[in-house]
């Protein structure tokens, strides 16, 4: 099984911690949904008829297309590829561009019933905090109303829907965040992706911070607003499958779960990156010099050859951040004994320290994980366990 991945390089405005590739203007829109299309024809072969069953569009603001230029995608990868029976189709979507108006030509039908009848079955939903003040200093283009009555209007007909919130925002109490998990909650929805606000280099939200304008992030208030969400969720039966993610029994999100899991997936359109296993490509930053090479029938793409001591480095950092851990049996048919000893060896000191633990609820199938005490720190744990080289 495989998935793809289609990226919408486009954005009403830019959100001051974002980092993405994306562009505020939409002239190009046209252009870019084209270019998409002839990127999936011109790459149909390198699934090898590995069956699709996630397509995910991501941004950038997939909202921004229409309904008619989001069914043309979608017709595209059924075109090119061998899709199963019942894929996930997720499209991430902004609430300001979810309102109830009529569509042009359909007066009875909504936005949601819209996505529904082309094929969209799971909504990702970029709240980010219900809070005015919160909006405000990410330069959100939505407002806190907008947020609550979306959520409402999406429910009534979709039921696979997930929502993302930021943690660790300047100025966020344990109360507030708290108000913030308690709201997400009142809807009902299945599943919540929430991650710590970061200060990524070169955005707007750095350079606030340096000027003083905006209060430095910070890693022990991050770490309290972490772990009241871990316990409030899972009051609530949520399984904390992922590090940033949360999901009722039945509704994790197949695109993610295949990433974290390494299966195959093909990223299509500026920026977008693929993984087939052995090899990683990306796709080119920029919109115009993107659209340009497949105008002349050309992948505008780097393509990377892993290495071994790379995918043993990519297994502990996925694997460490989710509820399966990272199979110790796999480490040693994949990479060999000495890869094998060297994690455990590593690994000894975090074990100790119950940030990490060897499970063997199966005794034949040993797995490396993280306990609930080392879970925020999965990515620094994994990092530290990174091989540069193996003599």
């Amino acid at each position: 099984m495989a998935g793809i991945y289609i990226h919408i390089p486009f954005c009403k405005q830019a959100c001051h911690y974002c980092d993405f590739h994306f562009s505020t203007s939409l002239k190009k829109k046209d252009d870019l949904v084209i270019a998409l299309v002839k990127e999936m024809q011109l790459r149909k072969n390198e699934l090898q008829d590995e069956p699709v069953e996630t397509i995910y569009f991501g941004g950038g603001t997939p909202s921004l297309l229409s309904v008619q230029e989001l069914k043309s995608l979608i017709a595209a990868v059924y075109e090119n590829y061998k899709v199963i029976a019942d894929p996930e189709i997720t499209l991430e979507a902004n609430p300001d561009d979810l309102t109830e108006a009529s569509l042009v030509g359909e007066q009875s039908k909504t936005i949601f019933e819209a996505y529904k009848g082309i094929g969209i079955n799971r909504l990702s939903i970029g709240i980010q905090s219900f809070f005015e003040e919160d909006l405000k200093l990410m330069n959100r283009a939505h407002n806190a109303k907008e947020a609550k009555k979306c959520i409402e209007a999406a429910t009534a007909i979709f039921d696979n829907i997930t929502i993302d919130l930021i943690y660790g925002i300047p100025g966020m109490s344990n109360e507030g965040w708290m108000q913030n998990i308690e709201t997400a909650l009142s809807f009902n929805i299945p599943h919540i992706s929430s991650y710590a606000l970061t200060v990524e280099p070169k955005t707007a939200l750095e350079k606030f911070i340096e000027k003083g304008i905006v209060k430095p992030v910070d890693d022990e208030i991050a770490q309290q607003h972490f772990q009241l969400l871990v316990d409030t969720l899972m009051e609530h039966d949520f399984i904390h499958y992922e590090l940033s993610n949360f999901g009722k029994e039945g509704y994790f999100s197949k695109n993610n779960s295949a990433y974290w899991l390494g299966k195959k997936y093909l990223g299509i359109g500026p920026s977008a990156h693929s993984y087939d296993g052995l090899h990683r490509s990306w796709n080119v930053a920029n919109n115009s010099k993107y659209i340009k090479s497949l105008q002349e029938n050309i992948l505008p793409s780097e393509v990377e050859t892993l290495s071994t001591v790379d995918r043993f480095n990519e297994t502990i950092m996925t694997g460490l951040r989710t509820i399966w851990g990272v199979s110790l049996n796999k480490v040693k048919e994949s990479f060999g004994e000495k890869y094998l000893e060297y994690l455990i060896q590593q690994s000894q000191k975090y074990i100790e320290e119950g940030l990490l633990e060897i499970d063997n609820a199966n005794p034949s199938m040993p797995v490396l994980k993280t306990t609930a005490k080392g879970k925020f720190l999965a990515d620094g744990i994994a990092s530290d366990l990174f091989l540069l080289n193996l003599q």
